[in-house]
């Protein structure tokens, strides 16, 4: 299975929902970095992604995005194949 690396803050009810779908589809190992507790973290992840909000999701190399693409592409099939590399 490819390494999951999730951003994300601890009020975050779209990192809620993101990491929960993870885990209905097998991710037993998630990494998460608390942009919250860390500011250079933050930097970091706008630095990665071009993006401000919180999830921002990366399957091994491919960054997915945040909860509604993590969602879109289960929904289209594409999550699980990704997963598993």
């Amino acid at each position: 299975m490819n390494k999951v690396v999730m951003y994300s803050k601890d009020y975050c009810p779209y990192c809620a929902r993101a990491k929960s779908l993870l885990e209905q589809r097998g991710v037993t190992d998630l990494e998460i970095i608390r942009i919250d507790q860390d500011p250079a973290q933050r930097e970091a992840m706008i630095a990665r992604t071009g993006r401000r909000t919180v999830p921002q999701i990366y399957i091994g190399d491919t960054h997915v995005g945040g909860c509604d693409d993590l969602q879109a592409l289960d929904r289209a099939g594409g999550l699980q194949p990704l997963l598993n590399g």
